[in-house]
């Protein structure tokens, strides 16, 4: 019986010794993934400044674009290893969530106008509605953003080809005096019905062009600040609507 037990415990060594190894390996891996692509990017970037050539200028751009995914692949890759490792540290600070957003809705109408040449006829639209304009939250305002960039490039990603009018909006709302509350709604295509129910778990994705680990990081982030996190297709059958809550900050003052 002894025996046994001793058994079972080498053998529970070797299992975290091999899930340490391994997640040791894929940080090193994600880091040397991050050392070629800035330069990649960088050097793109200068040659697209430079070229008239139409054609010459698509191609620089296929190289720009699979570079980017390929950094969010690493960021991505690095985030669960820290997740899994239990060392994705936050660094919060007070801020008010209202504004906050706003910057990001600023931000990425400026890549929304780059985005338009890839849905040709297609017009995107991000909306915003709140009513408050000072809503405080003890966060780190990096996470945040990247939960919220990750959900509108899925809703932008997935946009109906047919679509000549991709609406996404967002409001904002403070919920009792503890609670603010985020969704997110466009009318695209919807979350698949086979994915909808393990949408944040990792891998989760019919996609060809995601990893299927955004969802699973962007859930931990929130969940992480206190918050919760879900998603649904509208019931009017066009697009879905990500929603996600955030305690409000009840410290004094800013």
């Amino acid at each position: 019986m002894e025996e046994s037990h001793k058994q079972l415990e080498l053998a529970n060594e070797e299992v975290k010794l091999h899930s340490k190894m391994q997640n040791e390996f894929i940080n090193v891996a994600a880091h040397e993934l991050r050392t070629p692509i800035q330069p990649i990017l960088s050097l793109s970037d200068v040659l697209m400044h430079g070229i008239t050539e139409p054609k010459e200028y698509e191609l620089i751009n296929i190289i720009a674009r699979n570079a980017k995914r390929l950094q969010r692949l690493a960021e991505n890759i690095l985030d669960v290893t820290k997740i899994e490792g239990g060392t994705l540290n936050l660094t919060k600070e007070r801020s008010n969530i209202v504004e906050l957003i706003s910057n990001i809705i600023k931000d990425y109408n400026t890549e929304l106008a780059k985005e338009q040449q890839k849905y040709k006829d297609n017009r995107i639209r991000l909306l915003y509605n709140t009513t408050q304009k000072f809503i405080p939250v003890e966060v780190d305002s990096n996470r945040i953003v990247q939960v919220i960039l990750n959900i509108l490039g899925n809703a932008t990603k997935f946009a109906k080809k047919n679509l000549h009018d991709l609406v996404i909006s967002i409001a904002v709302q403070k919920i009792d005096n503890a609670e603010v509350i985020v969704n997110i709604k466009d009318n695209g295509t919807g979350i698949d019905l086979q994915i909808l129910p393990k949408l944040f778990t990792k891998f989760a994705t019919k996609s060809q062009t995601g990893s299927g680990l955004g969802m699973f990081i962007a859930k931990y982030i929130i969940e992480a600040h206190g918050g919760k996190m879900w998603a649904k297709n509208n019931p009017d059958g066009n697009g879905a609507t990500f929603t996600f809550t955030l305690p409000v900050s009840l410290q004094q003052g800013g």
